[in-house]
């Protein structure tokens, strides 16, 4: 059984993600993010309690995230909080785990700042010729995190 809760979370990762390939070919990326709550006591900041949570994500963005990420990166993560229960065969005791398994991750700009690299890609195609019509190729960001 499992249950699905939308989440947004922003955090530090743990160590560098994990990567790996399921059986059916599917990319996947696991990480830990603490995120450690701070409270305002007496006129001065105050470190709370860290959360440790758990993340997958899949696909082109678990590609993005071993491209792109490392231990100690400040990351926002949005995906959905699931909940999920088990039986544990070789004990029978009853088991229970919640992991994000994340739609979104990317670095958080929140205590550092960015450079963005714009490119434009090659135009691709028939239209595409020295002697052809222009081609307006779509323009990309690389983003790099100072």
């Amino acid at each position: 059984m499992s249950t699905r809760v939308p989440v947004s979370i922003e955090g530090n990762l743990v160590g560098d993600p994990d990567y790996g390939e399921s059986q059916n070919g599917t990319k996947f990326a696991k990480f830990t993010v603490a995120v450690t709550d701070r409270k305002l006591e007496d006129g001065k900041w105050v470190d709370g309690d860290t959360q440790y949570h758990r993340t997958t994500v899949f696909g082109r963005t678990a590609e993005n995230v071993r491209a792109s990420l490392a231990k100690g990166d400040t990351v926002i993560v949005n995906g959905n909080l699931e909940f999920r229960h088990w039986t544990d065969q070789a004990t029978g005791e009853p088991r229970a785990a919640t992991e994000v398994v994340a739609d979104g991750v990317g670095p958080s700009l929140r205590y550092t700042t960015a450079e963005v690299a714009r490119r434009t890609p090659k135009a691709h195609g028939p239209d595409a010729t020295a002697t052809g019509p222009s081609v307006a190729a779509p323009t990309s960001a690389a983003l790099t995190v100072v």
